[in-house]
């Protein structure tokens, strides 16, 4: 069984880029397609990896201005030469499930979202971008293009597997396919239990603004309690500039440095809708409990008043009347840690690894059934 793992891009290191690490893990030798690769950024986490990029990788300064070349995409995705493998695994939240399999071999994509920029959040997204006026309305047909790719596209794919319940439910709504749930890998073995003393809050990863770290800084602004922030992104200095003297900024993180943040904190908080969201299981795998909005992934993950709460509104005072309310006293590290313990990186890889095999011998029966005697 010859494997092609595919994934959208590699510009930064995310929650999609640790699913590729393990699915990288389970095959060594598969090659890796891409539309780009950083290898300045990430050429640490890949560079022992065969990465295989696609025609865009060409054209200067690609890796820094992805959005640009959103209309060449679909064709650079399809132009990956994939005829001599036997499976392949796509890593998608964006244009790789496009990819064109022949006629032997079998596409599974892990479905980290249908693009979120072409359905569920395509308003957002034209209003949010830095770009002039005159782009943005330009956008619009771009987009509705691209959507009606991305629907075909999804038609291409044999099977679906979904990271999250919430995640199964949207390509059931804008692709009419069923999935199976996988969820996403977390190295909870990273993570431990501190008894030290917990002194402050926490939030971090991309600081980015569809993040809503701005509703965090209005409601610990508003409180004055301790906050602590782990992580670099484009909203990094705009929110710095908002916040008082009670919230820190750590930037940019080791390991070692985020499971001690994790294991010393009060609690986590966690104010966006998430796919399924890995942050907040990292903090309950260091035995913490999470402040969470009631949406999205976390809905899947934390246990309300068991290893987390959740607060209704996507507002400040929603969050504020959230964390005044909390109570640390009331959760038990160890149950908190034994709950994440479930999504850990071996079980991950034990049940995609399995699915992926049963998958391509029934593919194999089913074609094998149909050739000539």
């Amino acid at each position: 069984m010859k494997v092609a793992l595919v994934h959208d891009h590699l510009t930064q290191n995310g929650g999609a880029e640790r699913v590729l690490e393990a699915m990288q893990a389970i095959w060594p030798e598969a090659p890796t397609f891409t539309l780009l690769y950083d290898k300045e950024r990430l050429g640490q986490t890949f560079g022992h990896r065969e990465i295989r990029t696609s025609f865009l990788q060409n054209i200067p300064f690609a890796q820094k201005k992805t959005r640009w070349l959103l209309p060449l995409m679909p064709s650079a995705t399809e132009a990956y030469d994939l005829s001599e493998f036997d499976v392949i695994v796509s890593s998608s939240s964006a244009f790789s499930k496009g990819v064109i399999a022949p006629n032997h071999a079998l596409h599974i994509s892990y479905c980290h979202t249908p693009t979120r920029y072409l359905w569920s959040d395509t308003h957002s997204y034209v209003e949010d971008l830095h770009a002039p006026k005159f782009i943005k309305r330009l956008l619009p047909p771009i987009l509705s293009r691209l959507r009606t790719w991305d629907q075909l596209a999804a038609q291409r794919v044999d099977h679906f597997i979904a990271n999250s319940d919430t995640v199964a439910r949207r390509i059931e709504k804008y692709y009419k396919r069923e999935s199976q749930v996988i969820t996403p890998p977390v190295n909870t073995h990273e993570f431990s239990i501190s008894g030290r003393p917990k002194d402050y809050f926490l939030a971090g990863r991309r600081i980015a603004s569809y993040k809503r770290f701005a509703l965090i800084i209005d409601a610990f602004n508003k409180l004055n309690l301790p906050l602590k922030i782990f992580g670099i992104g484009p909203a990094s200095q705009e929110l710095q500039r908002k916040a008082g003297d009670n919230i820190e900024f750590l930037g940019r993180v080791s390991d070692d440095e985020r499971a001690r943040l994790f294991a010393d904190s009060i609690a986590y908080i966690h104010p966006q809708e998430e796919d399924f969201g890995i942050t907040p299981v990292e903090s309950m795998a260091a035995g913490r409990p999470v402040i969470a909005y009631r949406k999205g992934g976390a809905t899947e993950t934390v246990i309300d008043h068991v290893t987390g709460v959740f607060f209704d509104h996507q507002e400040w005072e929603s969050l504020a009347d959230a964390v005044m309310h909390f109570d640390e006293k009331k959760f038990d590290s160890i149950a908190i840690r034994k709950h994440a313990q479930q999504y850990s990186l071996e079980r991950f890889q034990k049940e995609l690894k399995t699915d992926v095999v049963q998958k391509f011998q029934d593919f194999q029966r089913h074609h094998l059934g149909h050739l000539p005697s």
